[in-house]
């Protein structure tokens, strides 16, 4: 195993560039981010081939995939294995849970992982469960990491990705929980004033209906 500096790579930050790269994967070359270019992308990583959790997460990706290409959001995969093994384990899935994968998986050596920042000093040469989610400008707008022992919730990683472009769209914030918020239910926050003339402007335009404020900083509309 090598030292801790030689693990734990350069991990990208929320809002860096995502790192141009040509990768092997299930559904041959492809140069990322370029090959996904006008579309949002959402790459996850996960320790292994074969192994319960990952073949629980790929199966719930799956299943979601329409509702991912509907949001004009693209799938990949990534593991530090063979492009052989992830298209046997593809095989496995299909025979025995009737599933059939059909997004991209990356076969990594462990340049893309290290790169990327996925491989743990303490787990050998298997990546973290990362999520990066990525916008059609391929810069990186959110980084998830969870543990081996625990399985993603991809609902949320759905979630995500609508709220991010509704806000880009529509220049808001979204809620806690969005659409289901315990304040304002599934309203969008409009960000707070920043001097004292919007925020008199802000809270002239709640009287006048445009939208609701329980404050001057703590405004809220309907989409």
């Amino acid at each position: 195993m090598g030292t801790h500096e030689e693990c734990k790579g350069s991990t990208p930050l929320l809002g860096d560039a995502f790192p141009e790269m040509t990768v092997q994967t299930t559904r041959g070359i492809m140069e990322l981010p370029k090959a996904l270019s006008g579309k949002w992308f959402v790459l996850f990583s996960h320790p292994a081939d074969f192994t319960p959790v990952c073949t629980t997460e790929f199966v719930a990706f799956q299943k979601r995939y329409d509702k991912f290409k509907a949001l004009n959001c693209e799938l990949i995969g990534l593991s530090v294995d063979q492009v052989f093994a992830h298209m046997k384990w593809e095989e496995w899935i299909k025979e025995k849970l009737n599933v059939e994968i059909q997004f991209p998986i990356i076969a990594d050596t462990g340049k893309v992982a290290r790169t990327l920042g996925l491989i743990h000093p303490g787990k050998g040469t298997n990546t973290v469960r990362a999520v990066f989610v990525v916008d059609t400008n391929a810069k990186i707008r959110i980084i998830l990491y969870y543990p081996q022992e625990l399985g993603r919730n991809m609902d949320e990683i759905l979630r995500v990705v609508e709220a991010m472009q509704i806000a880009d769209k529509e220049k808001v914030a979204m809620p806690a929980n969005w659409p289901n918020n315990e304040i304002v239910g599934d309203h969008v926050i409009i960000p707070p004033a920043t001097n004292v003339k919007a925020a008199e402007e802000r809270l002239a335009k709640a009287k006048a209906g445009e939208f609701e404020c329980y404050d001057w900083w703590l405004c809220h509309k309907k989409r």
